[in-house]
């Protein structure tokens, strides 16, 4: 059984880089959408793409259950397709990832396909006076969220 807290500790690793690692808190009752704006920032990127969180690390993550994902949150006349993910507005942190060690693959931007390893790594108290998402560990630096020749064509 899951133990209940105020906030949840996160490690999150680039996954073709893991040794660009950030460790953030967050209240446990947070959205997904929080996570993932959380992540996004701790990295230096923009929060301007579409994501989802996903069981499976590897291999074909869109089959995987369960998963999260923006598409949910959107009216299928505006997809122009249905999903079988849930909502990352609606899906807490703590249900999302209930247990110590619990890791999801958060996919950032289907085109560049950001790839971020997310793991519970600990358990805190919320402080009152702290500004959330706290960030708590930041080793190595961030690769730029677009590359150079990205940037000359949208010029």
């Amino acid at each position: 059984m899951a133990i209940c807290a105020p906030t949840h500790v996160l490690r999150i690793q680039l996954q073709d880089e893991p040794s660009i690692v950030r460790e953030i808190e967050l209240p446990s009752d947070r959205k997904l959408v929080n996570l993932a704006q959380g992540i996004v920032r701790a990295f230096d990127f923009d929060f301007d793409h579409a994501f989802g969180f996903y069981s499976a690390l590897k291999g074909n993550v869109m089959r995987s259950q369960p998963k999260y994902a923006l598409f949910a949150d959107m009216d299928d006349t505006d997809l122009g397709m249905r999903t079988d993910a849930k909502s990352v507005k609606r899906t807490s942190i703590a249900e999302a990832f209930p247990v110590l060690g619990h890791k999801m693959l958060f996919l950032f931007d289907y085109g560049d396909e950001w790839r971020f390893i997310v793991e519970v790594i600990g358990r805190g108290n919320k402080d009152p006076k702290a500004r959330y998402p706290k960030a708590l560990t930041s080793v190595d630096e961030a690769p730029p969220q677009y590359r150079r020749d990205e940037e000359d064509e949208v010029e």
